[in-house]
């Protein structure tokens, strides 16, 4: 049992009503200048399928995985493309992605568990591939509204990717939450390149 795939599935829903018309733009198309035209992306832990629609519409190759049965189900039937249903851990796919997107879904695991799975991104990257990720700004870990966190400052981050050597990080910036009734809440947001 996995708890924050369970909210995840009982919640699709109004998780979806929350994010799917979120404008996350900014981000968006700071992550894609990195990009190549048709680049391969994966979309690690799409959600409600927002950001994946967005860089089809742009024209970009990608792929879309998510924990969630139900919101694969929903993101599919949004973006047009089978998202396959899929647990962070089980990514092995070598040198395959030009990007790989994972905004507010990686997360949710604990650091235990979060470096290798950033080793495993690291991996299915191309040379020269970049990682964007997105973090709640703050030193907490643990059970936060039903779902599990792991949040980092930009220092402590710097501290904990400095175990896989072959990521950089080029990029980093603080944003307030764009969602409705959520402006006091911040979010760490980072590009890394291999």
């Amino acid at each position: 049992m996995n708890p924050t795939i369970d909210y995840y599935n009982l919640n699709a829903e109004n998780f979806i009503e929350n994010t799917q018309n979120v404008d996350m733009y900014l981000a968006q198309d700071r992550f894609l200048r990195l990009l190549d035209e048709n680049a391969s992306i994966l979309d690690f832990g799409c959600g409600s399928g927002r950001d994946t629609r967005y860089f089809l519409d742009k024209g970009y190759q990608v792929t879309a995985t998510d924990g969630s049965a139900e919101l694969c189900r929903r993101a599919s039937v949004f973006t047009g493309i089978e998202v396959k249903e899929m647990m962070f851990e089980e990514l092995d796919e070598i040198d395959t992605y030009d990007g790989i997107w994972a905004c507010s879904s990686i997360l949710h695991l604990p650091k235990i568990e979060l470096l290798p799975v950033i080793c495993k991104m690291c991996m299915a990257l191309k040379d020269s591939g970049v990682i964007y990720t997105s973090f709640k700004y703050s030193d907490f870990e643990g059970v936060r509204n039903g779902r599990y966190f792991t949040d980092f400052t930009e220092d402590s981050f710097k501290e904990f990717i400095a175990k896989i050597p072959e990521l950089t990080i080029e990029d980093y910036w603080i944003t307030d939450d764009v969602r409705a009734g959520r402006s006091d809440e911040k979010w760490l947001n980072l590009i890394l390149r291999k």
